[in-house]
């Protein structure tokens, strides 16, 4: 079935209520979003005419997954798991570098050249060539990962199937993301991008580009290049004034520069220690 028409046809069970686990129809039509989510032929999010587009349909097609399909015992050598969505297999096919214990769940997207060390990733996230998802690392449901990007260990991806309208974190082809870094609430971190260690990007969280005489403010996005270290500001509240978290934007890489060593000379140009 088409595209189109699969959008058509989830919108319509998703409008009238219909009980997926009743209808064998819509099943089988639940069951082929997923399918082509898992396959690469569809994502929650595209990139069209300049900007980032949710596909508000996939993601009502994913919630209906889950009552598509029942629980089930998932064996795997000694290892058993209770849940109701496959992982995800045949790596080799996929071109894809699989260290154990990384666990991807089916219906996520992993392109060729793509490597998984010790790590997780949800149920409707694509990650894109050459991608390294270093250790410990989690890529939650619905997350977009460009090509070429460098997830550091531990560093953690939200996830965003509820509310409907609310958009994933999307991370841009080249983009380096640091140890412990956390994004969620929808972010943006456009192409090139360097967060240093322990960066945490909310939806609310005060972004401060300082490399000019007067800082700028930004929120939910880090711009393209940028080069992102973890800050804080004074906030007064009724008990007095106190320092909360932000993020500030330090430096400019070059296009043309290594986007692991970049945050390392951006931190020495302006007498930074990391």
């Amino acid at each position: 079935m088409k595209v189109n028409k699969l959008k058509l046809e989830i919108e319509k069970a998703w409008n009238q209520k219909n009980s997926c686990t009743d209808n064998e129809n819509i099943k089988n039509i639940v069951i082929q979003v997923i399918d082509h989510l898992e396959n690469g032929l569809i994502r929650v999010s595209d990139f069209l005419n300049g900007k980032w587009i949710l596909n508000e349909w996939v993601k009502k097609a994913i919630i209906m997954y889950f009552s598509v399909k029942e629980m089930n015992v998932i064996e795997l050598g000694p290892l058993e798991f209770y849940d109701k969505i496959p992982i995800k297999n045949k790596f080799k096919e996929k071109k894809v570098r699989v260290v154990p214990h990384a666990i991807a769940r089916y219906g996520s997207y992993i392109s060729p050249g793509v490597i998984l060390m010790p790590s997780y990733v949800n149920i409707g996230a694509y990650i894109g060539e050459g991608t390294m998802i270093d250790t410990w690392a989690t890529v939650g449901s619905c997350a977009q990962v460009g090509r070429r990007v460098h997830i550091s260990g531990g560093v953690g991806i939200g996830g965003v199937l509820e509310p409907l309208q609310a958009h994933p974190v999307i991370i841009e082809d080249d983009v380096f993301v640091g140890s412990r870094c956390i994004l969620v609430e929808g972010v943006l971190i456009e192409k090139g991008a360097v967060l240093g260690a322990n960066v945490v990007l909310t939806g609310s969280t005060k972004i401060f580009d300082v490399t000019n005489n007067e800082s700028i403010e930004l929120k939910r996005i880090v711009p393209r290049y940028s080069v992102v270290i973890p800050g804080s500001y004074p906030k007064k509240f009724p008990s007095g004034t106190y320092y909360v978290p932000c993020a500030m934007i330090i430096g400019k890489r070059k296009e043309s520069t290594d986007k692991k060593t970049s945050l390392n000379e951006a931190l020495r140009t302006h007498n930074l220690v990391t």
